[in-house]
């Protein structure tokens, strides 16, 4: 098996039996897509969406919430098992209080009204982030939003809020030295597994595939450990743009990679 096929998925099922033809051979029907197990999507683009058509950038976030639940969908739909969103970055407090303010509500408003629709569709949704200094009725609903899905085995929505993967790796290495001046580890036993499991994302697989809109390049804080060895693809449209036909078309260039790991594909065929 190679790489590639290890870490994706064929969706949906079986291939289809070939499409008979009149009056020639029949015609192959269309290989299944082979899927990722994980995507992570970094949601880029919302305020340049509502400039460019001269609206308040908060309308942008409006459509961008829209957009989230399009892919959330389209990912239950063509079989990822992972889906980890870059919802708030831990540097996004640095914006205008009155965007910040709109974004927290906007949040609320998501959680509040869809969280019944993920839970009725066995999503499991997982937030990773710092939630210390979050306001009191935001950690409810988060509490609350991982409480009622833990137990769903469909879609595992990771929601990245208040994220940095740097703030996310240095405090993995400060339990890691505390246990170390404790006596509870051996300095030559500190490897990349243990720093893996003490990350927020222990036990989730590392993605296969990165997403980002907005014709921007680049990972922002996001994932920095867990994208070592992750495809990324980097679309043009604005992020409130997103539908399923560029979910598609991500995993369609995701699946023409050659993923080696630093190892080499074997040849086969003259």
């Amino acid at each position: 098996m190679t790489a590639r096929a290890a870490s994706e998925t064929a969706v949906p099922g079986r291939t289809p039996p070939a499409v008979p033809v009149a009056g020639g051979q029949p015609t192959p029907a269309p290989a299944p897509r082979c899927v990722p197990v994980h995507v992570g999507v970094i949601m880029d683009g919302n305020g340049r969406w509502a400039t460019s058509r001269k609206l308040p950038r908060v309308e942008g976030h409006r459509r961008g919430v829209e957009a989230l639940r399009r892919c959330v969908r389209a990912a239950r739909e063509i079989g990822i098992r992972f889906l980890t969103i870059y919802s708030f970055s831990a540097e996004n407090w640095s914006r205008p209080v009155s965007e910040v303010t709109e974004l927290m509500r906007l949040l609320k408003f998501f959680l509040r009204h869809d969280l019944a629709e993920l839970h009725s569709g066995n999503v499991r949704v997982k937030v990773i982030g710092e939630r210390a200094g979050l306001a009191p009725d935001i950690r409810q609903l988060l509490d609350d939003a991982e409480a009622l899905t833990c137990d769903n085995t469909g879609l595992t929505l990771v929601v990245a809020f208040n994220y940095g993967a740097r703030q996310e790796i240095a405090s993995a290495v400060a339990r890691i030295a505390a246990d170390v001046a404790a006596g509870r580890v051996k300095p030559e036993d500190v490897d990349v597994e243990m720093i893996s499991q003490r990350l927020e994302t222990a036990g989730i697989p590392d993605p296969d595939l990165i997403v980002r809109t907005s014709g921007e390049q680049r990972l922002s804080n996001f994932l920095l450990w867990q994208a070592a060895y992750s495809e990324f693809v980097f679309l043009p449209i604005y992020w409130p743009d997103f539908d399923k036909a560029a979910l598609l078309a991500a995993i369609d260039e995701f699946a023409r990679r050659d993923r080696r790991f630093g190892g080499v594909t074997p040849r086969t065929g003259p």
